[in-house]
């Protein structure tokens, strides 16, 4: 018997003892057989009964045909003899029944031997259960499900769906063969997780999903310290399982059990949108544990977005994010992520192309599964006029994830001036997600660069509702049925005035507003503003068609020239 298989064992004898109350040096109910195993005993009418002997604990041994009675009639004499009550006959009853399902995980890679695991190409992690029972704990089997994926995903010859593919089946109780179908993979990876007492303890189990055979299974039982590489440690078993090649594990570092779980907190309120504890969370991290590369670079990603998306200049954030991502490559220079936040910073703050291509390649380099990678590097390479690397890399990076920007591919049609396409693609991942804000945003930019301002204008109409602005929705429809396409752009700009007056508005909203409008002053007057604040996107004016009306203006292409792009015209 293996270690793990006995140690699995020893862990689910343990349970059920604690379970039952049972005490191991004056068992009632388990009683442990030198040199065989474990023998369950109950009371009926006053006299035990003994069940199967339980392998475990020690390997078997030759020994004399009674041995094994001996023993049990030893411990047999000590224990009280009266009958269970129903409520512990409940008890023992869900004891064994845990005892049955660890075993199974545990015994199952010699029930189900791995005949099929090499036929595994691609694989799926549903989100793995939250084992604890408590909803507050979501956030720590979510972001575990999270660090599993991205271990798995640095297989280059494994494909691994995305997260935000995966999550939604999370809870979701549905035939494996239809969710493998429906994520075009032949494998799934399915499991929980749960912590007690400061320990944790996770179980996992590999299908191969079209035939639904179980072709192996492990449990895992680490102190809280350890729990950090426990997804890389899964990845490279599962590497073995499906004999795929994988990079070598990393050397183990230490990551204060703290600090880590502040950081998947981070990533749990990140994809909740939970902007407000975003910042709370990763500087927790960091205060537990200063050295921790992960979470400056998510740190220096949540500083950056900032301005990014419009919410504040970037003389706010610029030199944090700078700060925070040299951080993480100094302290990492194998994170990924740490890369990937350096050259977003070089290539949306500093407008920095060479280095900023550098770093997105290395990062790409250590992990070719991280789609924000390859979405940002086709932001860079359409930046500097390489338009087919760039749709090439913008159609990598949704094929990796396609619903976490499922309007990438669209945007970057658009960019492109395929607007057909744009539409083509937009219209059929609005009908798939039909609440997405930004899907409606990017069809509704689509509509209006094709000339088919009705379309526009009810498409933004839409994005307006799916964000819950009732009033901004209405507000549009009243203009554009007063006065058509103009009256809409002009109440834009309006709006854009009254939210100035209680928040920050960015310059380039301005110069995409009054661009719409076709106003080539104050759409240069804005332009200019966004460079002397070095608003970050900035750096890709020459890839949005609504300015494509200023390549005549000698003022427009002194501006590419001080931003340090060649013009393309």
């Amino acid at each position: 018997m293996s270690s793990s298989t006995e140690h699995g064992i020893n862990t689910a004898i343990r349970k059920v003892r604690q379970a039952l109350k049972d005490d191991p040096d004056n068992p009632r109910f388990v009683h442990t057989v030198s040199g065989k195993g474990y023998r369950f005993v109950t009371e009926k009418n006053g006299r035990p009964e003994t069940p199967e002997l339980v392998e475990g604990r020690t390997p078997r041994t030759p020994s004399g045909p009674d041995s094994s009675s001996r023993s049990l009639s030893t411990r047999d004499t000590a224990a009280p003899r009266r009958a269970l009550t129903k409520r512990k006959t409940a008890t023992a009853i869900a004891a064994l029944s845990l005892l049955a399902a660890t075993l199974l995980v545990v015994l199952r890679p010699r029930l189900f031997p791995g005949t099929q695991a090499s036929q595994i190409h691609s694989l799926a992690v549903i989100p793995l259960s939250n084992l604890s029972g408590d909803p507050s704990q979501d956030y720590f089997a979510d972001g575990m499900t999270d660090e599993l994926i991205t271990a798995l995903a640095k297989d280059r010859t494994l494909r691994v769906v995305s997260r935000t593919s995966a999550m939604q089946y999370k809870g979701v109780n549905r035939p494996v063969r239809d969710i493998a179908r429906e994520l075009g993979v032949d494998g799934i990876l399915e499991g929980s997780i749960g912590r007690s007492a400061n320990r944790v303890h996770m179980t996992v189990q590999l299908i191969y999903a079209p035939t639904d055979t179980h072709v192996w299974a492990e449990s895992y039982n680490r102190d809280e310290t350890q729990a950090y590489s426990l997804p890389e440690e899964h990845s490279q078993t599962i590497a073995k399982e499906v004999k795929t090649a994988t990079s070598p594990a990393p050397a183990p570092r230490y990551i204060n059990p703290e600090a880590h779980d502040a950081y998947l907190r981070r990533r749990y309120v990140w994809f909740q949108f939970d902007a407000i504890h975003i910042f709370e969370y990763f500087q927790k991290a960091i205060q537990l544990q200063p050295d921790y590369a992960a979470a400056w670079a998510g740190m220096a990603d949540a500083y950056a977005l900032r301005a990014v998306d419009n919410e504040c200049p970037a003389s706010e954030v610029a030199a944090k994010a700078e700060a925070a991502a040299r951080k993480a490559v100094e302290l990492d220079d194998s994170l990924p992520e740490a890369h990937l936040s350096l050259g977003a910073w070089y290539f949306y703050y500093a407008w920095d192309v060479p280095r900023g291509e550098a770093e997105l390649k290395r990062a790409i380099a250590i992990d070719g599964a991280l789609s924000d990678a390859h979405h940002l590097y086709s932001y860079l390479l359409l930046a500097t006029n390489r338009r087919e690397e760039s749709l090439q890399e913008q159609k990598r990076a949704t094929e990796l994830d396609p619903l976490l920007r499922n309007w990438g591919l669209g945007f970057e049609y658009i960019q492109l001036r395929q607007f057909d396409a744009a539409i083509n693609d937009l219209q059929l991942r609005a009908q798939v997600l039909p609440s997405n804000f930004w899907t409606r945003i990017m069809l509704s930019y689509a509509y209006l660069e094709k000339g088919m301002g009705p379309q526009a204008e009810q498409e933004l109409e839409k994005a307006y509702k799916v964000a819950g602005w009732a009033d901004a929705a209405q507000g549009l429809h009243r203009a554009f049925e007063r006065g058509g396409e103009k009256a809409a752009n002009q109440w834009s700009v309006d709006a854009l005035k009254a939210r100035a007056r209680t928040r920050y508005v960015s310059p380039m909203e301005y110069a995409q507003a009054y661009a719409d409008m076709g106003d080539k002053d104050e759409t240069m007057k804005y332009l200019e503003e966004c460079y002397r604040t070095r608003a970050p996107r900035l750096i890709m004016v020459q890839n949005e068609p609504r300015f494509d009306f200023l390549h005549s203006d000698p003022r427009y292409r002194a501006l590419i020239k001080k931003i340090g792009l060649q013009f393309v015209p």
